[in-house]
């Protein structure tokens, strides 16, 4: 174990019962289920009865810009319910769950400018070969919404890191001394969060290893870093560009600047925008990895 990673551990090792982490992820459920439900109890009271049913499978899909934006709303919960398990359960604090503010913020930037250069790059090479776009929502209007936007994106993907790469894989960290345990497990339970027939049909299990393995580079750059920083940092910018820029699965376009047009590419097509999307995950962290060991 890294010295940098080690440290990031040692809050956990103070409680690292195996049956306090079990608690603690029905916790973050419990807490991340309940907000939810707090939401929808205001919109029903805001919006009335009739058509409620509707409204939700809206909101659950993102498909206009409000409901995207109260899609991401629904994420402090999960976040909220992490610190409350590190707090109740393994008398720590939250910041615990980030690393040192100093280093989480340097990593931060340099993760999201090595996402953008490398993955902005490689999507320049490989224009040619994409499928053919359409405008999606107005300009005018995506720019009213960024801020809204840019804020609930910080907060879902800093919210997923907590739970994965900072309780997670923190408290398997402080029980179990094998990167099976905290490195991997934590990427496989990431990658099945994001299992979705209903959305993606045949491809879901594709999403679910292209996730996967998205959640073991965050875990490894954590382990590298000693922070959460690095790995919030990418996880930031790819659903920014994912979200709010190109929108290609057909779901959370409500604010996507361009989306594929529906059934302008067939599943043959998303299952290989997919396995790129996989490659350049590993060229970033590649580049990150290169970085990490000149600085």
């Amino acid at each position: 174990m890294r010295p940098a990673f080690d440290s990031y551990v040692a809050p956990a090792r103070a409680y690292p019962q195996l049956w306090r982490l079990v608690a603690g992820v029905a916790l973050i459920l419990l807490f991340y289920v309940g907000w939810m439900g707090l939401m929808a109890l205001a919109l029903w009271a805001m919006t009335g009865g009739p058509g409620f049913q509707a409204r939700i499978e809206t909101l659950a899909l993102g498909s206009t810009p409000w409901s995207l934006i109260l899609l991401l709303a629904t994420f402090p919960g999960m976040g909220l319910g992490a610190w409350a398990a590190a707090r109740l359960l393994h008398g720590r604090g939250w910041r615990s769950l980030f690393g040192r503010p100093a280093v989480v913020l340097r990593d931060f930037v340099t993760g999201a400018v090595l996402m953008v250069v490398i993955a902005g790059a490689i999507s320049l090479l490989l224009f040619p070969l994409a499928p053919p776009l359409e405008p999606a929502v107005p300009l005018s209007v995506w720019l009213v919404f960024l801020p809204l936007a840019l804020c609930g994106i910080l907060i879902q993907t800093g919210a997923e890191e907590l739970v994965f790469r900072g309780y997670l894989q923190q408290q398997l960290a402080a029980r179990f001394v094998s990167p099976l345990a905290w490195l991997v497990l934590p990427s496989v339970l990431f990658g099945l969060a994001h299992y979705a027939p209903e959305e993606m049909g045949a491809l879901a299990w594709a999403v679910v290893a292209a996730t996967g393995l998205f959640g073991l580079v965050a875990a490894d750059l954590t382990a590298r870093t000693g922070s959460l920083g690095m790995a919030w940092g990418l996880h930031f910018v790819n659903n920014v560009l994912a979200i709010l820029v190109v929108s290609a699965m057909g779901a959370l376009d409500g604010l996507a600047l361009f989306r594929v047009p529906d059934g302008a590419v067939g599943q043959d097509d998303l299952a290989l925008l997919i396995l790129i999307d996989m490659v350049v995950v590993a060229l970033v962290w590649a580049g990150c990895v290169v970085w990490l060991r000149r600085r």
